[in-house]
């Protein structure tokens, strides 16, 4: 599963148009129709009803909320990062390693 998949399936829970879902997605139709059939493949069945209007799956259901948290917790991790990057300069040195306190064993002759 692919964090793309995810966005797409959240994107066309919303939009319930694969056209509208792409352009928000920034993608055309078919790729995005593409992986949407590739995340049902890999869930092992079909997560949207396609006709007579696009429409959640019992299985779509089932899968929304948790693909919704993985969405999310990506959002929050991709954040944190940033966070973390924008507090630490970017030229910074690491500390040197600590001095060793006893030499090894030197080899016997």
């Amino acid at each position: 599963m692919q964090m793309q998949q995810i966005r797409y399936f959240l994107a066309l829970c919303e939009e319930r148009n694969f056209t509208r879902a792409a352009g928000r997605c920034g993608v055309t139709q078919p790729s995005l129709t593409n992986a949407i059939i590739a995340l049902e493949r890999e869930l092992g069945g079909a997560l949207f009803q396609r006709r007579p209007a696009i429409a959640l799956t019992v299985l779509g259901h089932a899968v929304q909320p948790y693909l919704q948290c993985v969405a999310e917790n990506a959002d929050r991790a991709w954040n944190a990062a940033q966070a973390m990057v924008g507090v630490r300069p970017a030229n910074r040195v690491p500390a040197a390693p600590e001095p060793l306190t006893s030499s090894p064993a030197s080899p016997s002759s």
